[in-house]
């Protein structure tokens, strides 16, 4: 699923690259130029973004012409939900790998708390409704979920905003909430 792999691709790619740095000793390196937070963590995140966003034309593209896999929405909306869910997909990966400081543990944290429950809590696997209820209540907090109901309903039954919509603006805000614990775990300066 087009999902499970910008999954993989915003996470797990995106949660060894401040490790990586914290491993190699290149992050002191980095904080101590006059480079901000912002700007830091922007500059992690975009090539991952457009990492992401390029998985997606290839696994649209293999959908349609390999699969035969109806494409009823427009591309726009298309680039618009992959965009959503991409928010807190890297800002995910960049908690983790902004915490852990290694790269094992970085992957590790990012294959538990990201592939696996995009995986089986996202009504990718498993229909949501035949979950009992605490499980369904976690999966409103898994961006996958609404990732997975935004792509369905975009093959399958075109531009639908009033599905769009409030599944674009959950996934933004998980992702709000991760960058946020981001931007305070990420060092000012050297301590």
């Amino acid at each position: 699923s087009t999902a499970v792999v910008m999954t993989i691709i915003g996470t797990l790619l995106t949660a060894l690259v401040i490790a990586r740095e914290w491993e190699r000793g290149t992050m002191e390196a980095v904080l101590a130029t006059p480079v901000s937070r912002v700007e830091l963590l922007v500059s992690k995140i975009l090539p991952y973004f457009l990492l992401g966003m390029s998985s997606l034309v290839l696994c649209t593209l293999a959908a349609v012409f390999v699969f035969d896999v109806p494409f009823r929405g427009s591309v726009f909306a298309l680039a618009a939900v992959a965009a959503a869910f991409l928010v807190p997909a890297l800002g995910q990966g960049l908690l983790i790998s902004a915490a852990t400081k290694n790269q094992f543990v970085a992957a590790q944290l990012a294959l538990f708390t990201g592939f696996l429950p995009a995986t089986l809590l996202s009504g990718f696997i498993f229909e949501i409704s035949a979950m009992p209820l605490p499980i369904r209540t976690v999966t409103t907090f898994i961006p996958a979920r609404y990732f997975v109901i935004s792509l369905q309903t975009l093959f399958l039954a075109g531009d639908v905003w009033s599905v769009l919509w409030p599944a674009i603006l959950k996934m933004l805000a998980v992702g709000t909430f991760f960058l946020m614990l981001t931007w305070l775990a990420t060092p000012k300066r050297i301590a």
